[in-house]
């Protein structure tokens, strides 16, 4: 039997260590401890990779790799942390509507994952299918994530489905005179954005110009963006896997490169503990997205009145 094993390329891409600190590890602690081929390049196990993959999820919780990486699959796994869940928020989230559609996620029924999400979203309307459908079930996937009961390929499988649906219902909206001009991507190295895909339904349910550019774009590239489309608000979205002790210096730096007239707005289940920034809003949830967009317009009205008088 052929056993898996991955060169160092793969297992950098795959659990985001550089080749650099696979290297020191490997002569510091003795881990990972890869085998040559026959060009005398390093190749990994599947073992290896998934250890790493761990240590490299637990180092952006704030824990030391040294005291990690001597450290069983199964004994990082259960320290790994767990999001707790409220009495008020279980009967949300294990409704019998999302149990079903998270047993389709595992039983890989693509087809009827994306119908069931389409009849939810018809009876439901684009606001409450999100507030109470995609919300509650990725929080319920990123739990089964966490404790194992879920694959990184299912959790890919429900974001791509949830993603096709989602757009397509944006995309249905209605044109018409949009205000204001709400610019929203992810920084490098974040590659969920299925939190910014929610936020833009809600932008656009209220009546705002949403500018989508996808995800992992540079700071300074955001900047261009958001000068070369006259943007009044750039928003960012951020995920549990990002690292969270970077998230503040990552938005300092953008506040710097975006103009002062624009507002820099951050959301998503990775912000959910920081502290306030100043120049710059922290918006945790959904319902703060709708507080925050009318707070903006009452300050800005006297730009919108001088919009419609120039159009």
């Amino acid at each position: 039997m052929i056993v898996p094993s991955f060169s160092i390329s793969s297992v950098e891409r795959d659990t985001g260590l550089t080749k650099d600190v696979l290297r020191v590890w490997e002569r510091r602690y003795g881990f990972p401890f890869p085998i040559r081929d026959a060009n005398g390049e390093r190749s990994y196990s599947s073992d290896q990779v998934e250890r790493l993959r761990l240590i490299k999820r637990l180092m952006n919780q704030g824990h030391r790799p040294g005291k990690l990486i001597g450290l069983s699959i199964e004994v990082l796994m259960s320290i790994v942390p767990r999001s707790a869940i409220t009495k008020q928020d279980k009967n949300e989230l294990e409704s019998k509507d999302i149990i079903t559609l998270l047993d389709l996620i595992k039983q890989h029924a693509s087809a009827g994952y994306k119908q069931a999400m389409q009849q939810q979203l018809a009876r439901l309307g684009l606001q409450r299918f999100v507030q109470d459908i995609v919300a509650p079930l990725t929080v319920l996937i990123g739990r089964a994530w966490e404790n194992g009961s879920l694959d990184v390929f299912e959790e890919h499988l429900f974001s791509e489905m949830t993603n096709r649906v989602m757009r397509m219902a944006i995309d249905a909206l209605p044109d018409g005179n949009r205000w204001p001009r709400i610019l929203l991507t992810t920084v490098s190295d974040e590659q969920h954005s299925l939190g910014l895909l929610m936020a833009e339904s809600i932008l656009a349910l209220e009546g705002a110009e949403c500018i989508s550019l996808g995800n992992q774009l540079p700071l300074l590239e955001i900047g261009h963006a958001a000068c070369a489309q006259h943007t009044d608000i750039v928003a960012l979205s951020f995920s549990t896997a990002f690292p969270q002790r970077q998230i503040p210096g990552l938005l300092k730096e953008l506040r710097n490169v975006l103009k002062p007239e624009v507002s820099l707005w951050t959301g998503g289940c990775g912000i959910a503990k920081l502290a306030k920034i100043d120049e710059i809003l922290l918006l945790p949830s959904l319902d703060d997205i709708v507080t925050a967009l009318a707070e903006w317009r009452v300050q800005h009205s006297n730009n919108m009145v001088l919009k419609e008088v120039v159009d």
